[in-house]
Formats: structure tokens, C-alpha cells, sequence
């Protein structure tokens, strides 16, 4: 471009006193554009800057919530490279129902492969070798300083924040040169408060949840060079330009709203009409379709059995009307978080938020203001302003979390705000800086614009700190929300989980009880809550075999067992009571000579683990003793029955059978 047509530019999109509402331009093209906090690489170096100040105190967190499941057992991302072709043909959560033996949990589908290649690529260039799904971690606590390894996920953390930081500089490019040219301050403005919005601290500090950040930083990219093609027609653009979007939907489904948002643009900011707009759209239709082709070819159609788990399915037990006055109540909630987001929980899941009614008015006042914004959009797309495609993107991505087209296994998740925050920040940007314009006194308008966005900055940041330490671990992370969601299925039974683990760190004995006592009250609570709720029944059991309360462990293990009859470690819990008996069995009184009273107790672990080949050794063992030798040869036959191959019991056994002339 010579430097005559360059100024030309320059003068045709200088800055405006006003916003208007026609067209928005491109920002003009500069040979070298001057280093000023009106510059595009100043303000990037202070999102940058702010990201990592804010995001900084992650980098030393341990795995948390779904972290474990997602990655460090998954067997895909364990084989490094040659997992990805695994993750790249199956639910992302594949590894995890499948050793549970429970695929049919994966019904409706959770296909996001592009993050888990990510874990994948780490575990291969960087990771120990171990294979974590092989790792036995107790009780659901996922702990893997305990396989002596743990400085891979501290790089994940490393590069989570560094994609965060990306996708926020991708942003404030996208709002610059598209959504803002005009008016870069509200861009940089906008991006600002993406950047230091606490309610991003659960997409940041939980590893897992990499595919929000790759999403939106792969649709913002999208947007950009679909923008640039409309300029430039070349064919390298849009080959840019749908590659990013196919990347876009295999991180996680947001970027179907692309298929709204990508002709929205180019008719507000190229003046384009709506035909042309929308033939625009055809190349990344057929992307879609490629990516929609893909992913029903991976997961499975949506079954009966998925749908009966209240824990996936939020409105299993409420009538249609409180359904859908349950979710439009649930729109308020994230608007409230969006603009005062504390309290802060990693779970919402039942019954944290209780069914609405129509009678509720906050479902109404919710009604009012979810219908002011569509009105709102519709008025200012006639007028060709870029704020009703900042309240598309924001309502566009809450559709798709908001259960009414359809269920994603929870009521409401901070994660899922994530994207739908972009259209907020734009709005807030842009209303602040009407305020700011609006003032008729520059100073005083510098001065309370200026301390507006220092306390901002400030509480924020120190939310987000505080935030992200807790999302250290497990332990933080669960001792923490159950305060914060007290009602929550989850939020009980992770905490209960968690005192199970800290009375096996602790050899005080007064502790250990303490801490088990406490571990009960949760997991009562979550079982009252969720009678069937399988992992209830697992650790409580777990805790009164703890407590030595076999009755009682054997009775939550048997409602696992009736709730999820093929939970894969069920014999192992059994045995646990069985090796229990046979240790009471013996020491208590076998070796004393007790044998009718130890007959008595390895008959009882019995009852609760009848293929203990070692239970039925011993029980054969005092009938022997007694010269109950018909006794002694039936528990050693059925001794060898299950373990053909038990040395004293094939001793045992020939002996009595040669006694008895059988």
C-alpha cells in the first residue's frame, strides 16, 4: 500500500466524539504504529501483564475436580502420541465410564478431543512414564504426589495461563480492528475486564477445562480472518479462516454459535446485506457439516438409562413448569455472578439450586431483562450497531448452556459463562465509556473513570488470587465450596471424601476419628439428599470399615451394589470385611484356642465376602480343630474352589479327605 493511499486511510477512520451506528470500519493499516497507551502492543502488554499477575499463583496447584479423571487416568493421554488417535475417536470422558464399567453414562455425547490431544502431546514430550490410571488412589481423592511425579501438572498450569493470556490478546486484536476500530479505548476496556474477571478462575486453575480457553480462543480467530477475507479474497484467509473454526468446534461446541455471529458481523461492521452476509457463511457451513458428520460417527445417540441419574439430569424430579421457570430463574443467577461474582463454587449440581415456579419473581424479573436484551439486539441490528452483536455473543452461548435446547448434565457451572462473558465485558465497556464521554467535566470524568477501574481491578484481582489457592487441590477445593454450596450431592460427598483422606494422613488416633466422624456427617448428608447416589454409598461404606462398623460397611456396600451392580472395585470392598474377620477370627481367638467363637466371625465375613478363599481356609481350619472334619473338608473344597491353588488348603483338604475315605 503506497503512503498517500496509507494517509487517506488514516484520515477516512480517524477516531469520532461520538459512536455511531452505521457501519463500523477496519482500523487503518500503519507501517508503524506508535507506542502509546492507545497502541495495540501497549495494551497487550498490560492484558499480559495482568493475566499473569492474576493467574501466577496456579502455577505451583496440584490436579483438581475432574482434573484426575480427565488426565491423569485417562488411558489415552497416558500413551502420549499414541493415545490421540484413541481421543480423537472417542467422548471425552471414554477413559474414565469405561473403567468404571458404565458406557452407557457416555450417551449424548461429550466430544471436545482437542484439549485432551493437548494432554496427550504434554504426557509425550514431558511426562513421567507413569501410568496414572494404574495408580491405586484411595476413595476417589486423586493424589498423584503419591506416584512420586509430580511436576507435569504444574506445566499444564504453566499452559493454561499462557493459552488464557493468548485468547485475551486475541480478543483485544478482535475488538480493535472489528468490533471497536473507532474507539480503541472501549476495546482495550473490554479486554481489561475479560482479563481480571474472577469468574474465570474455575476455566484457569482447573486444568481440565483448557477446551473453554482453546474454544473461544479458536472462534476469535475465526471471526478475524473471516473478517479479513471479506477484505483481502484470499484463499489462504478463509483456509485460515475455517481451519480455526473446525479447531474451534473439536475444542467444544460454542462455536456452533459461529454459524449466527459470523454473518452478524459482516453485516454490521462491512455493510454487507443479509444475502451476502449470509453466502459469506457457506464455506464455514460446510466445515460444520464436516465437524457434525464426525462427531455423531464418534458418540453415541442419548439413552433411557443416562437420563435417570439426577446428578445427570438436574430436572429429573421437577414438573415441566418448574423446569423451565428453574432455568430462566438460573439466567439471573449468571447475570449476578457476571456483575458481583462471589460467592464462587466449582459445583451447582442438586440440590444447591432448588426447583422455581412462576410464582417466583425473580424468574419474572429474570423474563423482563432477558426480553429488554432481545428487544435491545433486534433494535440496534436494524441500526447496523456492533453492541447487538456483543448481546448475540453474550445470548447466543448462554442458550447453548442454558438446558433449554438441551440437557447438560448440570443446572449451571462458572466455566460455561466463560464465553457469553465476551458479550457482557463488550456492553459494560461500552456503557462505561458513555459515561465517561458523557461528563460534561474531562477531569472529573478521567477521575472517576480512572478510580472506577483501580477498585475493579483491585478487588478482582485479589478475588482471583485468593480464588485461584483455593483450587490448589482437592482438599482446598472441596473444604472450601461445601461451605459455599451447602446443599449440593457434590459438594458433601467430595468433602466427605476428603476428611476419608486426611484420617489416612494422620497417625494421632483421636484425629483419625475426629476426621472420620466428620467424613460421616457429609456423606450422610449427600446420601439424605441422593438416596441412590452410588459414590455416597462407596465412601461411607469405606469410613465404617474404618470405624471397624463391618455391619454397617457391608450395608452401604450392598445399596452400591443394588444402585451400580457392576461397580468395578465391589469385590475388593467385600474382601476388605472379609480380611477384616479373618484377622479378628485369629488373632482374637483362633490362636487362643477359641475355635467355635472363630468359627462364629469367619462364618460372618463370609456372609459378606463368600469367595474369600482365605476366609474359608481358616473356617476349615477350626472345624478341624474342632474334629469337625466334615466341616473342615467342605470349607477346604470350597477353599480350593476359589483359590485352586492355595497351598495350605490343598495340605488341609488331602489330609481330611484321606481321613474321612473320600
Amino acid at each position: 500500500m503506497s503512503r498517500k493511499k496509507n494517509k487517506a486511510r488514516q484520515q477516512a477512520t480517524a477516531p469520532q466524539q461520538e459512536l455511531k451506528t452505521e457501519p463500523l470500519q477496519s482500523s487503518p493499516a500503519r507501517t508503524q504504529e506508535p507506542l502509546s497507551l492507545a497502541g495495540f502492543k501497549v495494551q497487550a502488554v498490560i492484558i499480559a501483564l495482568l493475566g499473569f499477575v492474576f493467574y501466577f499463583n496456579t502455577f505451583q496447584n496440584d490436579y483438581a475436580l475432574d482434573d484426575g479423571i480427565l488426565i491423569a487416568k485417562n488411558t489415552y493421554v497416558q500413551q502420549g502420541f499414541s493415545g490421540i488417535p484413541g481421543i480423537m475417536g472417542k467422548d471425552a470422558f471414554d477413559s474414565y465410564y469405561s473403567s468404571l464399567n458404565s458406557s452407557n453414562q457416555l450417551s449424548g455425547g461429550r466430544y471436545r478431543p482437542l484439549s485432551i490431544v493437548t494432554f496427550a502431546i504434554e504426557q509425550e514430550l514431558l511426562g513421567s512414564g507413569i501410568d496414572y490410571s494404574k495408580v491405586a488412589v484411595a476413595y476417589g481423592v486423586r493424589s498423584p504426589e503419591e506416584a512420586g511425579f509430580i511436576q507435569l501438572m504444574h506445566v499444564r498450569h504453566v499452559v493454561n495461563v499462557l493459552l488464557f493470556i493468548l485468547s485475551a490478546v486475541v480478543l483485544l486484536y478482535f475488538l480493535r480492528t472489528i468490533a471497536f476500530p473507532q474507539h480503541t479505548f472501549i476495546a482495550f476496556l473490554a479486554a481489561l475486564l475479560f482479563t481480571i474477571h474472577p469468574i474465570h478462575t474455575e476455566v484457569v486453575a482447573n486444568v481440565k477445562s483448557r477446551d473453554e480457553i482453546m474454544s473461544l480462543l479458536f472462534i476469535c480467530l475465526a471471526l478475524i480472518y473471516a473478517y479479513r477475507y471479506a477484505e483481502n479474497k484470499k484463499i489462504i484467509t478463509l483456509a485460515l479462516g475455517l481451519l480455526w473454526f473446525f479447531l474451534a468446534l473439536l475444542s467444544k461446541e460454542y462455536a456452533v454459535t459461529l454459524l449466527v455471529l459470523l454473518p452478524m458481523m459482516l453485516y454490521l461492521t462491512k455493510g454487507y446485506n443479509i444475502r451476502k452476509s449470509v453466502m459469506a457463511l457457506l464455506p464455514f457451513l460446510a466445515v460444520f457439516l464436516l465437524y457434525f458428520y464426525l462427531r455423531i460417527s464418534v458418540i453415541a445417540p442419548k439413552s433411557a438409562g443416562s437420563e435417570d441419574e439426577i446428578l445427570n439430569n438436574p430436572y429429573l424430579y421437577a414438573t415441566g413448569a418448574q423446569r423451565l421457570a428453574s432455568e430462566i430463574a438460573i439466567l439471573l443467577r449468571y447475570l449476578r455472578l457476571l456483575f458481583f461474582p462471589h460467592p464462587l463454587s466449582s459445583d451447582y449440581s442438586y440440590a444447591q439450586i432448588p426447583y422455581s415456579g412462576f410464582g417466583n419473581p425473580l424468574v419474572w424479573l429474570s423474563i423482563l431483562l432477558y426480553s429488554g436484551m432481545i428487544a435491545a439486539m433486534l433494535l440496534l441490528f436494524k441500526k447496523r450497531h456492533i453492541l447487538s452483536f456483543a448481546i448475540a455473543f453474550y445470548l447466543l452461548n448462554l442458550l447453548l448452556i442454558s438446558n433449554f435446547i438441551f440437557d447438560i448434565g448440570a443446572p449451571m457451572g462458572e466455566r460455561l459463562i466463560y464465553h457469553s462473558s465476551v458479550g457482557f465485558v463488550m456492553v459494560l465497556a461500552w456503557l462505561l465509556y458513555e459515561g465517561y464521554r458523557r461528563t460534561k467535566n474531562e477531569q472529573v470524568a478521567k477521575a472517576w473513570l480512572g478510580s472506577l477501574l483501580a477498585i475493579i481491578i483491585v478487588l478482582s484481582g485479589y478475588k482471583t488470587i485468593a480464588r485461584n489457592a483455593e483450587w490448589k487441590n482437592d482438599h482446598n477445593l472441596f473444604l472450601t465450596d461445601v461451605k459455599t454450596a451447602p446443599n449440593s450431592v457434590v459438594t458433601n460427598a467430595n468433602a466427605g471424601a476428603c476428611y476419608i483422606g486426611l484420617a489416612d494422613g494422620t497417625p494421632d488416633t483421636i484425629l483419625k476419628k475426629k476426621y472420620l466422624d466428620t467424613s460421616l456427617t457429609y456423606l450422610n448428608k449427600a446420601l439424605k439428599l441422593h438416596p441412590t447416589f452410588a459414590n455416597g454409598y462407596l465412601n461411607r461404606g469405606v469410613v465404617y470399615y474404618k470405624l471397624s462398623k463391618m455391619d454397617l460397611a457391608k450395608a452401604d456396600f450392598d445399596s452400591l451394589k443394588k444402585v451400580f451392580p457392576h461397580y468395578p472395585t465391589l469385590p475388593t470392598l467385600y474382601n476388605l470385611i472379609g480380611n477384616y474377620y479373618i484377622d479378628i477370627g485369629w488373632n482374637q481367638y483362633g490362636k487362643v484356642g477359641k475355635y467355635p467363637e472363630a468359627m462364629v466371625i469367619f462364618r460372618k465375613g463370609l456372609e459378606a465376602d463368600p469367595t474369600n478363599a482365605d476366609l474359608w481356609y481358616n473356617l476349615g481350619g477350626a472345624a478341624y480343630s474342632l474334629q469337625q472334619y466334615d466341616v473342615a473338608y467342605d470349607a477346604w473344597k470350597n477353599a480350593l474352589k476359589y483359590n485352586p491353588n492355595h497351598p495350605q488348603a490343598q495340605k488341609g483338604f488331602a489330609a481330611v479327605k484321606a481321613m474321612l475315605g473320600k
